[in-house]
């Protein structure tokens, strides 16, 4: 069983960062490509970024890009998300999930999540 861990959420003002970890169980770490998404509440989950098992490169909502950035290190299982210059339409609980494969920005395409960590962005 997998088990997904994400930490670092909390309150901040517009304009300041966060950085927030998944550090994810088991010895398959390095074979996931592995993804952030998040939901503010009456909406969908949305696609924030994603970082294949190799990570060669990385995508980005539009939304997020030039702000967020991914990155992973598979010495320690755990996948990062810098958030920068935060605005407060990105208040939303945030999900790190990990995809056996092929390679998605889709939810769907996921096969693992955690449990979520809360970001509030105040203006």
């Amino acid at each position: 069983q997998v088990q997904m861990v994400e930490s670092g959420g909390g309150l901040v003002q517009a304009g300041g960062s966060l950085r927030l970890s998944c550090v994810v169980s088991g010895r398959s770490f390095s074979t996931y490509d592995m993804g952030w998404f998040r939901q503010a509440p009456g909406q969908e989950r949305q696609f924030v970024a994603s970082i294949p098992w190799t990570g060669a490169y990385k995508s980005y909502a539009d939304y997020v890009k030039g702000r967020f950035t991914i990155s992973r290190d598979n010495a320690k299982n755990t996948v990062y998300l810098q958030m920068n210059s935060l605005k407060p339409e990105d208040t939303a609980v945030y999900y790190c999930a990990a995809n056996v494969g092929p390679y998605s920005t889709d939810p769907n395409g996921y096969n693992y999540w955690g449990q979520g960590t809360q970001v509030t962005v105040s203006s």
